[in-house]
């Protein structure tokens, strides 16, 4: 579904992606890991035409993504939820789920009920102020709010980044879920191991703005761990 080849991308005269290159295949889901500050956000942002690219290509379901703006991707069917949530705090939850929605037809223009099953929070507290929400809250509206363009692929950028354990078991439910079960394509940034464990099938690991290892989940070695993601 996705494929990057020899991606370069700088700030100024700072290399921050050195040839990366990786592919993921229709129904997978690929974890992104890597100490902090080695790109992984910076690579998302790239695919999601959120930063210009030096040099390379990426193509989703056959199309040249380096061609096309951000909103254009989003038409194609690329969800992104972004590292630090930003949903807009003076809104409501159901206006956060209706910002994207300019992105589809007019008759597509509706919150799909899917969101509310897979959030019975975001149901419950629809006339809520997105700031009035709790951290965990505001990680399910930020993925709500993506899931609204029914893509095909999913961008994760640390969904678990601090939440409570029992929002994170329900964000990895939903993301099993999605994968597994609705067969969407899911690539994710996350630090957090058992997470990834448990609903990852692939790996890819980033150091110093290049991919140093990928492969099956079953790949990822202690020593792996050791030499490229213990601090």
């Amino acid at each position: 579904m996705l494929e990057v080849e020899g991606l370069n991308q700088s700030y100024g005269e700072s290399r921050t992606l050195w040839d990366v290159a990786f592919t993921i295949p229709d129904g997978a889901c690929l974890c992104v890991m890597g100490r902090n500050g080695v790109g992984k956000t910076t690579l998302l942002k790239c695919l999601m035409g959120l930063l210009p690219v030096d040099t390379g290509s990426i193509r989703f379901a056959g199309a040249d993504l380096l061609t096309m703006p951000a909103e254009r991707r989003a038409q194609l069917g690329m969800g992104y939820v972004p590292q630090g949530r930003m949903i807009f705090p003076l809104l409501t939850v159901e206006e956060n789920l209706a910002v994207g929605l300019g992105a589809l037809p007019r008759s597509e223009r509706g919150i799909p009920r899917e969101v509310y099953e897979l959030f019975p929070v975001l149901d419950d507290m629809r006339s809520r102020r997105g700031g009035d929400l709790s951290g965990g809250q505001q990680q399910q509206l930020a993925i709500g709010r993506a899931l609204v363009l029914r893509p095909k692929f999913l961008i994760l950028d640390e969904p678990t980044e601090g939440i409570q354990p029992n929002v994170v078991q329900q964000i990895g439910d939903v993301v099993v879920r999605l994968n597994r079960e609705l067969g969407m394509t899911v690539l994710l940034v996350e630090q957090k191991l058992p997470f990834v464990r448990r609903v990852a099938d692939r790996f890819a690991i980033m150091t110093k703005g290049s991919i140093m290892a990928e492969g099956p989940l079953a790949a990822l070695t202690d020593a792996l761990i050791e030499e490229h993601l213990t601090v």
